[in-house]
């Protein structure tokens, strides 16, 4: 690439749909620019109204292209859920140059070649992640490009997810005018940003606990091998606050944001807030620690859950631990308590970008990072001519980007 790129990330939440505008400037990345708006439509991380989703998505996006001056056009957008699984393939091509020299070509095929697989009528194949490479036998290469060899392999992971979950999502970001310019599981962008490259290799689960819905990935030998996604998260605490205080959702959502512990022992008994009451009855006042009463079970619950999901899939004791991400783990007290729940090591991961320091948006600013990386890997053997596939600056002359080669290399590809 040259000059500077820009790249869009779309993360459709239960509770926020945010868009996030990332610079590649010389191999780095500066977030220029983020929009966010409240996600209707969408409940447990399933889009169940298009027109509301649709109109979020808008909001999002207006918000961000308001805060610097940018047009987005084109969008890569983040695809989650309990409908996504993987599968392993394996794909074999012969070289095809003469002088038997590996180039894109040959990985290209190589990779469809893994992608012929039987799949019911109603999944499809979301993206393929190569695991390692073997050029005539010889195993654990992650790059083949430039060897000599006659027979080319590889080994991967495909992803796969049910179309009409996919077609929706599709639906409603080109209902907002956009163009899609990629699917990204989330799992796989989130792991790009909050693992490091020996957690990857050791076994380490990364839990994003989001609003509807929590995503277990098990990353293991430098890449994704397992991926679960259970209907729990911060939303269940909204809900039982609600109940338990006997006020509107709304309400319970601010008080939690506010005052919100996770551990009783933790809580003050000084932070005192008043709280309006269903039915118009009186104001009454609670205790911060009041408040913890309602918020640990439920949150001890949701580790409890974790912790048997990661449990059934076969990684019970993970050495690397566990990474936490997601907007409900911002809350005091989440951390002291996953490590009680959950044993083992556990940390919290957080974008290291001014603006975006929050964990809530590790998954939209780990598309940003995912993508630039295969670009930089592509646009090491290539040449393009055609506009970068995120976003046009208004007050500048169109500049050359990413060629049509490698926009339709990295749509299969992710």
């Amino acid at each position: 690439m040259s000059g500077n790129d820009i790249i869009v990330s779309l993360d459709i939440g239960t509770s926020k749909v945010r868009a996030i505008i990332g610079e590649l400037n010389n191999g780095s990345i500066n977030i220029i620019g983020v929009g966010s708006a409240d996600s209707e439509g969408i409940r447990k991380g399933a889009i169940v109204d298009i027109d509301l989703t649709v109109q979020s998505i808008r909001n999002a996006v207006d918000h961000a292209e308001r805060m610097v001056g940018v047009q987005i056009s084109e969008v890569y957008v983040g695809i989650s859920g309990n409908h996504i699984a993987l599968q392993t393939s394996r794909g074999v091509v012969a070289v095809s140059n003469e002088d038997r020299e590996i180039g894109e070509e040959d990985i290209e095929r190589v990779l469809q070649a893994a992608k012929v697989i039987a799949l019911p009528p109603e999944r499809e194949i979301v993206g393929i992640v190569p695991r390692q490479y073997l050029v005539d036998g010889l195993e654990g290469i992650q790059d083949p490009r430039g060897m000599i060899g006659v027979r080319l392999e590889v080994e991967a992971t495909i992803i796969t997810g049910a179309k009409t979950s996919i077609h929706n999502l599709l639906r409603c970001v080109e209902k907002a005018n956009l163009k899609v310019s990629g699917l990204v599981l989330m799992s796989l962008a989130a792991g790009q940003l909050a693992l490091s490259k020996d957690e990857k290799n050791v076994g380490t689960v990364l839990v994003d606990i989001g609003a509807g819905a929590t995503t277990i990935s098990v990353f293991e030998h430098g890449t994704l091998t397992a991926t679960s996604t259970l209907p729990i998260g911060g939303e269940f605490i909204t809900n039982d606050i609600s109940y338990g205080l006997k006020t509107q959702k709304e309400i319970s959502e601010k008080i939690k944001l506010k005052y919100g512990c996770a551990l009783v022992e933790d809580a003050s008994p000084d932070q005192l807030f008043k709280v309006a009451r269903i039915g118009g009855a009186a104001d009454r006042e609670y205790s911060q620690v009041d408040l913890s009463n309602i918020i640990e079970p439920r949150a001890q619950e949701i580790f409890q859950l974790i912790a048997a999901e990661v449990h059934r899939l076969g990684y019970a004791e993970p050495s690397g631990g566990y990474v936490l991400t997601g907007g409900s783990v911002s809350m005091p007290g989440m951390l002291k308590l996953a490590q009680r729940e959950l044993g083992g090591p556990v940390r919290i991961a957080v974008p290291d970008y001014i603006g975006v320091r929050d964990p809530a948006f590790t998954s939209g600013v780990g598309i940003i990072q995912y993508v630039s990386k295969l670009t930089r890997n592509r646009t090491q053997t290539v040449v393009s001519s055609k506009k970068p596939a995120a976003a046009r600056k208004t007050s500048h002359a169109d500049k050359p980007g990413m060629f049509e080669r490698f926009k339709n290399w990295i749509s299969d590809y992710i």
